[in-house]
């Protein structure tokens, strides 16, 4: 049976090297009631020396406010010589009106991908495979054909906050901490409260692991997400001391 939810593709760029344009697009493909596609940039991202995969909601100005998705993403960009040298990134997040996209920095030095016996181009050929599964989504264009077992589920009220009932536990906590940590969060939209309240989850829990279980794109993507947060009104000043701790470990 197909899971509509998840979904594995393959995106081959053709003429890699040669193309004028500095910016290119997958086709959009249907996730889990989302338009998503990959983009990247064959000259490099603002200067850089190398590649930068990104995933986005394509249709994200359709979709009812409020609208979020919480994605488990895995990109691989494909060595044709051996599939041991293929490279491989991945990671869970939120996407939402406010971060409708994501990019995974750093993934191929160009110097070794356009190495003309480096496997990444052949004939001239880059293709990039990517694994997306919705793990919990809200607001799409016709939730009534799309709520899924990943989709729909109870939600429970915490300090105005709703959540899911595995997360009721940790929210409590976090309040009892730091009670202090939503007084300056405007948002009414109460799914996008509930998007972002999983997202502060979701970085907190992850700030909890050692250094030896995080990597450096880790690291970057978490300092991403604590400056979303803080933008959001969220009091993270306790997170932003952990990230800096583990930064200097």
């Amino acid at each position: 049976m197909v899971n509509p939810n998840k979904k594995k593709f393959a995106w081959l760029i053709k003429n890699f090297s040669s193309l004028p344009s500095d910016k290119l697009y997958s086709e959009p493909i249907l996730i889990s009631g989302f338009y998503w596609d990959l983009f990247t940039y064959p000259k490099g991202y603002k200067g850089g020396d190398s590649l930068v995969v990104s995933l986005a909601v394509t249709d994200g100005q359709s979709l009812p406010s409020g609208w979020a998705s919480y994605v488990k993403f895995r990109l691989t960009i494909v060595n044709h010589l051996s599939h041991e040298l293929s490279i491989h990134r991945e990671t869970n997040i939120w996407f939402d009106q406010k971060a409708p996209g994501w990019g995974l920095s750093g993934m191929l030095p160009f110097a070794k991908l356009h190495d003309k016996d480096g496997g990444f181009l052949v004939n001239d050929e880059l293709k990039i495979v990517a694994e997306i599964e919705a793990l919990e989504v809200i607001g799409t264009l016709d939730e009534s054909k799309e709520k899924t077992s990943s989709s729909v589920k109870e939600c429970m009220d915490v300090n105005g906050f709703q959540v899911l009932p595995p997360q009721v536990e940790a929210l409590r906590g976090l309040f009892e901490r730091h009670p202090d940590i939503a007084v300056e969060f405007r948002a009414k939209n109460k799914n996008l409260r509930t998007a972002c309240m999983s997202f502060l989850l979701s970085l907190s829990e992850m700030l909890t692991k050692s250094l030896q279980e995080l990597s450096n794109e880790d690291l970057v993507e978490a300092g991403i997400a604590l400056a979303y947060l803080k933008n959001a009104g969220f009091k993270v000043d306790w997170l932003e001391k952990s990230l800096n701790k583990i930064k200097r470990t």
